[in-house]
C-alpha cells in the first residue's frame, strides 16, 4: 500500500507494483506506452488506506453515478409501470422498515442500559447503606470492568469497524468512500451490544452517536437485497443494488437513528441534512421525515407501555425527555450579555476539546496498532479510572440537608434521582454523587432541572465539569462504540448551571435553563452545527421559548470555535486518512488546471478487445476504470467511446462470449445477459479475479466491451480550472471524471480523475509551491 512500500504506487483503492512494466510483454509494453502520452511520470502517492473505527483497512470510491451503457438502456426501455410502481412502493416500504427497526433497535439499548446500570447502582447502593464502603467500590468497579471488557472484546476481536462514535464513518461512506466492514453486519451487530455494555458500564461515552451508525448498518442490511453467496438474493430487492439507491437508504439510516437516540424526527432529518449527507434532493427529504416520524411513533408506543412498570428499572430514564418547560424563560439585557459570554466561552472550551480528542486519538492510535490486547488493556485501564474518580471525588463532597419544601423524595432510595445518600446520615444527600452515581442520562436531567437553584454547590459543579471534561476526552478513542453528543452535554450543562448560580438573582433566568444554554454552546463549539443542534435541543427539553437564545449561543459558539479548529467530526475524517471531498474548492486550486494533476499509468481498451490483454490488465494494476477508445476499423480515428468498470469487465469475462475474430458481437451479449447480472454484490461478495477460469485459446480471443462500456462519461478538457472539475466531481458524486486533450490532434483521453487527485497532499506534494497561497 501506499505510504507503506515505496515500490508501489495506488490507483484508485488498489496497489500496482512499479515493476510491472518489465513484466510486460514486449507488445503489450508498447501498447501501454502508446496510449500513456502524458502521464509519464506522474504518479500519485496519496495513501489509500485509512482508519475504520479501530482498525486500519484500504479503501475504495463508490459509484453514485447512473452506469448508461446499451444493458442499461435495453433494461429501461423494457421496465413497464407496474416495474417502476413496484420500485417506488419498495422505497417507501424499506423507509418504513428502517424506521421500525431503529425505531425498536433504540428503545432495546435504552431499555437494556437502564436495567444493567440500574443494577449496578442499586448493588453499590445497598452496600453503601449498609457501610461497606469497600465492598461497594470493589462491586461498583468490578461491574465497570466486566462491562468493558465485554464491550472491549467484541470491538477487538469481531468488528474492530465498530469502535468509536461512526458518524465520521457515515459521513464519508455518504461522500463516497467504501471501506471494508463499514456497514458489515458483524459492525451492527457489535455496535448494538459495545454500546450498551459501554454505557453501562459508567465509561464518559453516549448511545447517540453509535445509533447514528446503527442506523445506515440496518439500512446498508435491508437494501442489498439479500445474499448471492447464501442463495438468499430475493429478485423484488434487485433495483436497490447499485450505490446510488443505498446510499438514499442510508441517509435514511442515520436520521432515523438520531431521531432513535433523541426523541428528535425532525432533527434526525436536519443532522442528516445539515452534516451526514453530501447530497440531497425533497424526495430524499420527504423519505427521512417519513422515516424519523415512524421512529417517533414506535418509541412513544413502546415508552407508554413501559409506564406500566413492565420494563423492570426503566423508570424515569432512557429516553424520558429532559422537560425544563416549568421554568418560565423571561429574559432581560442583562441575561443577553450572560448569554453572550456562555457563547464566547462555549466556542472557547469546544474548540479546545476537538483540538485534545485530536491529540489522544493519535495516541490511541499508536496502542491500538499493538493489537487487540493492547485495545483491551487501554479500555480496562480508562474504565478502572472513571469508577475510581465516579465513586472517589463524591467524598470530597459535603453533605446537604435535604430541601424541606421538596416534593421530591430526599435522600433519593433506589437507582436513580436528583439526591443520593452516598456517605450521608439520614436526611442528607450528596450533590456530587446524585451526579456520578448516575446514569449519563439521568445526570444530564438533574442538571437541566428547574427550580433547585440551591441543589448543587458551586465547588461541586466545578469539580463535576473538571472531571467529565477530563474523561470525556481520554475515553473518546478506546476500543468500544462511543458517542461525543452526550459527554459534549453533559460538560456543557455542567458549565452553564455554574455559570447560573454564579450569576444567583442577578438573572431571571433558572439555572436550569442556564444549563441548556451551556450544552448548546458546548455542541456549537465541538461539532459545529446549527440548525439541527437547535432543533434537537428543542424537541429533547420541550421548550419553544428558549428558541431565539438557543439560536444566539450557537451561533455565537460556532463563530468563535471556527477561529481556531474544525468541527470535530471533519477533524477526526481527516486524521483517519479517508480522502473526503468538500463541498467547496481549495483556493490554490484555481492556480491550476485539469490536465496538472492527472495521474499515470493510464491504461485503455480497445472497442474489441484481446481477452489475453484484459486479464494481464486487470492482473497487474489496480485500475477501477478505463476508457475505451475506438480505433479504425470500428472508427475513423482514435475516438472515446466511454469508461467501462473492473467489476463490469469480470462479469462479462465471467460469461465468456468471446469471439475467434475481432469483430463487434455486442447482439450476442446483449441476449445473453441482463443489466441485473452488472448490479453491485453485497459488502465483500463481488466478484474477484481469481474466480475466472480461462484456457489458453479463450485467452487469445476477443471480447466486445461495447454493450457494457458506459458512452455517457463526465468528462472535462484538460485546461478547466482545477476548483470547477472538483466540485463538478463532488456535486455529482463521480468516481471517475476523464480528461480530454483541448485539440482535436492529441489522442483522445488525457487521463483520469479520482478523488485522490484532488486531495491536498497530491496536489501540494506535485506543486509544493502552491503552499504559500494557500
Amino acid at each position: 500500500m501506499k505510504g507503506v512500500e515505496e515500490t508501489s504506487i495506488e490507483i484508485d483503492g488498489l496497489s500496482l507494483d512499479r515493476k510491472w512494466t518489465e513484466s510486460l510483454d514486449k507488445e503489450t509494453a508498447e501498447m501501454t506506452l502508446r496510449r500513456e502520452p502524458l502521464l509519464t511520470k506522474r504518479f500519485n502517492n496519496t495513501s489509500q488506506i485509512a482508519i475504520v473505527g479501530a482498525n486500519t483497512c484500504s479503501i475504495e470510491s463508490l459509484d453514485y453515478e447512473i452506469i448508461e451503457n446499451d444493458l442499461f438502456k435495453q433494461d429501461w426501455r423494457s421496465r413497464q409501470k407496474i416495474q417502476i410502481f413496484q420500485y417506488v412502493v419498495l422505497k417507501w416500504t424499506l423507509a418504513l422498515l428502517i424506521g421500525l427497526s431503529t425505531g425498536l433497535v433504540g428503545f432495546f439499548n435504552n431499555l437494556a442500559v437502564e436495567n444493567i446500570a440500574g443494577f449496578k447502582f442499586l448493588l453499590t447502593s445497598n452496600l453503601m447503606i449498609k457501610q461497606r464502603y469497600y465492598q461497594a467500590f470493589a462491586a461498583y468497579a468490578g461491574c465497570n470492568v466486566l462491562l468493558a471488557i465485554a464491550a472491549a472484546a467484541l470491538c477487538a476481536y469481531i468488528a474492530p469497524a465498530a469502535a468509536g462514535s461512526g458518524i465520521p464513518e457515515v459521513k464519508a461512506y455518504l461522500n463516497g468512500i467504501d471501506a471494508h466492514s463499514i456497514l458489515a453486519p458483524s459492525t451492527l451487530f457489535v455496535k448494538i451490544f459495545g454500546s450498551i455494555f459501554g454505557v453501562s458500564g459508567g465509561f464518559v461515552v453516549g448511545k447517540e452517536g453509535p445509533m447514528v451508525h446503527t442506523g445506515a448498518c440496518i439500512a446498508s442490511l435491508l437494501g442489498q437485497g439479500g445474499s448471492r453467496k447464501y442463495h438468499l438474493t430475493w429478485k423484488w430487492l434487485r433495483y436497490f443494488k447499485n450505490d446510488r439507491d443505498r446510499r438514499d437508504l442510508i441517509t435514511c439510516g442515520a436520521a432515523a437513528g438520531v431521531a432513535a437516540a433523541f426523541r428528535a424526527p425532525v432533527g434526525g432529518v436536519l443532522f442528516a441534512l445539515e452534516e451526514a449527507a453530501s447530497w440531497w434532493r425533497s424526495a430524499l427529504l420527504w423519505r427521512t421525515f417519513f422515516t424519523s416520524a415512524v421512529v417517533a411513533v414506535v418509541l412513544r408506543g413502546l415508552i407508554g407501555f413501559c409506564r406500566s412498570g413492565k420494563c423492570g428499572l426503566f423508570g424515569q430514564g432512557g429516553l424520558i425527555m429532559f422537560d425544563v418547560n416549568s421554568a418560565v424563560a423571561a429574559y432581560t439585557t442583562p441575561d443577553l450579555l450572560a448569554v453572550m459570554f456562555i457563547g464566547v466561552v462555549g466556542g472557547i472550551f469546544g474548540s479546545l476539546y476537538n483540538h485534545l480528542v485530536d491529540k489522544v486519538l493519535r495516541t490511541y492510535g499508536l496502542i491500538n496498532e499493538k493489537g487487540p490486547h493492547f485495545k483491551m488493556l487501554l479500555v480496562i485501564t480508562i474504565s478502572l479510572l472513571t469508577s475510581c474518580c465516579s465513586y472517589g471525588l463524591p467524598w470530597l463532597a459535603r453533605c446537604t440537608p435535604c430541601p424541606i419544601e421538596l416534593k421530591d423524595e430526599c435522600p433519593t432510595i433506589g437507582r436513580s434521582g436528583n439526591f443520593k445518600v452516598f456517605q450521608c446520615e439520614p436526611g442528607h444527600y450528596n450533590d456530587l454523587a446524585s451526579l456520578f452515581l448516575n446514569t449519563n442520562d439521568d445526570s444530564i436531567r438533574n442538571l437541566f432541572s428547574s427550580g433547585t437553584e440551591k441543589e448543587f454547590h458551586l465547588s461541586t459543579l466545578f469539580l463535576f465539569f473538571a472531571a467529565i471534561y477530563c474523561l470525556g476526552i481520554i475515553t473518546y478513542g478506546i476500543a468500544i462504540p462511543s458517542g461525543l453528543f452526550i459527554p459534549v452535554i453533559l460538560a456543557g450543562a455542567t458549565y452553564g448551571r455554574l455559570v447560573g448560580t454564579l450569576l444567583g438573582s442577578l438573572s431571571d433566568l433558572d439555572v436550569g435553563l442556564f444549563a441548556l444554554l451551556g450544552a448548546a454552546s458546548f455542541l456549537g463549539g465541538t461539532m459545529r452545527m446549527t440548525v439541527s443542534l437547535c432543533v434537537i435541543l428543542l424537541e429533547l427539553t420541550n421548550d419553544l421559548l428558549m428558541l431565539p437564545l438557543v439560536m444566539i449561543v450557537l451561533l455565537i459558539s460556532k463563530t468563535v470555535a471556527d477561529c481556531f479548529n474544525k468541527g470535530v467530526y471533519d477533524q477526526i475524517v481527516r486524521m483517519k486518512g479517508l480522502p473526503y471531498m468538500e463541498a467547496h474548492a481549495e483556493p490554490y486550486m484555481r492556480q491550476l488546471v485539469a490536465g496538472d494533476v492527472v495521474s499515470g499509468p493510464l491504461v485503455t481498451f480497445s472497442g474489441v478487445e484481446k481477452v489475453g490483454t484484459i486479464i494481464h490488465t486487470l492482473t497487474v494494476t489496480g485500475h477501477n476504470g478505463f476508457p475505451v477508445i475506438d480505433e479504425p476499423p470500428f472508427s475513423e480515428a482514435p475516438e472515446l467511446c466511454g469508461l467501462v468498470l473492473r467489476s463490469h469487465l469480470l462479469v462479462l469475462l465471467k460469461g465468456k462470449k468471446f469471439t475467434k475474430q475481432r469483430v463487434l458481437s455486442g447482439t450476442e451479449i446483449l441476449r445473453s445477459f441482463e443489466a441485473f447480472d452488472f448490479a453491485k454484490a453485497g459488502s465483500g461478495k463481488g466478484l474477484k479475479l481469481e474466480d475466472l477460469d480461462l484456457k489458453e485459446e479463450e485467452m487469445e480471443m476477443y471480447v466486445d466491451l461495447h454493450p457494457i462500456t458506459n458512452k455517457s462519461p463526465y468528462t472535462v478538457v484538460e485546461t478547466m480550472s482545477l476548483a470547477k472539475a472538483a466540485v463538478l466531481f463532488r456535486e455529482l458524486g463521480l468516481r471517475h471524471l476523464c480528461v480530454v486533450p483541448k485539440t482535436a490532434s492529441r489522442p483522445p483521453v488525457v487521463g483520469i480523475l479520482t478523488r485522490h487527485d484532488f486531495m491536498p497532499e497530491h496536489i501540494l506534494g506535485t506543486y509544493p509551491h502552491l503552499k504559500r497561497h494557500k
